[in-house]
């Protein structure tokens, strides 16, 4: 390391400056490189969830609906079936909003997607370079 050193003490500023831009834009693109990967990655994951999701979402409506239908049924052997139906119109109303509130709360709670590795790597790149400049300095 020494003899790079003492290379470089002799080199132009200009070359060294050169050099810099070139080395700068080669760990940009890297950079950006490893960010894209894994927000791919990330992407791919939440897609396939999502689908599986949605397909459990479907099922479940389709279960509730059922399940609906008999808790009117059974209600409808005690009184008026309108009576029935509006009554358990208006439990699934309560849990609609308990959700509705929830979920909105748990929005508000989340942060964006961020590529953590890529935030490391890029404050690893910082204190490298500062720490090079203030040996550069010396």
């Amino acid at each position: 390391m020494t003899d790079q050193q003492g290379d470089l003490r002799e080199r132009p500023i200009g070359e060294l400056l050169k050099q810099l831009s070139e080395e700068t834009s080669t760990l940009v693109k890297q950079e950006l490189a490893l960010a894209r990967a894994e927000l791919e990655a990330q992407g791919k994951r939440a897609g396939m969830g999502a689908g599986m999701l949605g397909g459990a979402g479907v099922a479940g409506l389709l279960t509730l609906g059922a399940l609906t239908a008999t808790v009117i049924g059974l209600l409808d052997r005690a009184m008026d079936f309108w009576v029935a139906a509006l009554i358990v119109t208006v439990l699934w109303a309560a849990v609609a909003a308990v959700l509705a509130l929830q979920g909105r709360h748990k929005l508000k709670e989340a942060v964006p997607p961020v590529p953590e590795q890529t935030q490391d790597s890029v404050k690893e790149d910082v204190a490298w370079a500062k720490t090079r400049a203030r040996s550069a300095r010396k």
